[in-house]
């Protein structure tokens, strides 16, 4: 076990320092498949034309785009994220590349997140619940904005139960990530992955976390042979 400890203020400034290259980092580091996943997480929101949706931790706003691109020009997707850098590239490539979009960027916290109870009618978060520092406060506060029967699909890595998976990972991080990282000198960024994995909740508590923050009878999708995975869960009615 990795005894390194990171700080909110560390892993905000991870993510500040690799914003310029994040996108090209994911799509080399995934082999392009991150473009899927985040598809069928936005297919697992229930998300629908004109609905109001947030994209939690949108980063340069892939996730954001393709929740955007589902409700439609008469909906509206919000994305909130820490990272002023990260944003600003959201930004900017929203203004250039898909301008029509219905999309507004925010700065901010997803322990609190600055809107009114039973405001969005879908939400998603890419690769954002295993940084965040109270993971039961964060999945409330989801709870809290998300309209009844709404739904919220979280995207992230996963921890692999199975024994030759775990080695497949830990192979996959410290002989590809690692070196790939290294050559954009990004390899202390990126080493934060493994530790942040290790401390991570298995996809079975991650159910466990949703029931206690409200969620009505959430479910656990692995992916990726088991080194990803999606959680979606159901806000009950009032």
């Amino acid at each position: 076990m990795n005894n390194i400890s990171y700080s909110a203020t560390d892993v905000q400034n991870i993510f500040n320092n690799i914003a310029p290259v994040y996108d090209e980092l994911n799509t080399l580091l995934s082999m392009g498949q991150h473009k899927i996943w985040k598809q069928m997480t936005v297919k697992w929101s229930g998300s629908g034309l004109h609905d109001l949706g947030l994209d939690i931790c949108c980063g340069s706003g892939d996730l954001t785009k393709l929740l955007a691109q589902k409700v439609g020009k008469k909906g509206k997707v919000i994305g909130v994220d820490f990272s002023r850098e990260l944003l600003a590239i959201a930004a900017q490539r929203n203004h250039k590349y898909y301008p029509s979009l219905p999309i507004e960027w925010m700065l901010g916290d997803a322990l609190n997140l600055p809107f009114e109870d039973n405001t969005f009618d879908c939400v998603t978060m890419g690769y954002g619940l295993r940084n965040i520092i109270d993971i039961p406060r964060c999945l409330q506060e989801i709870n809290r904005v998300l309209k009844p029967f709404a739904k919220v699909a979280i995207l992230d890595f996963q921890h692999p139960t199975n024994a030759w998976q775990q080695i497949f990972q830990k192979w996959y991080l410290n002989s590809f990530v690692i070196p790939v990282a290294k050559h954009f000198k990004l390899e202390k960024e990126y080493s934060y992955i493994m530790p942040s994995l290790e401390k991570f909740p298995s996809g079975k508590r991650q159910i466990e976390l949703a029931f206690e923050a409200g969620f009505d009878t959430p479910v656990y999708y692995s992916i990726a042979g088991g080194m990803m995975g999606v959680l979606v869960g159901t806000k009950k009615y009032l």
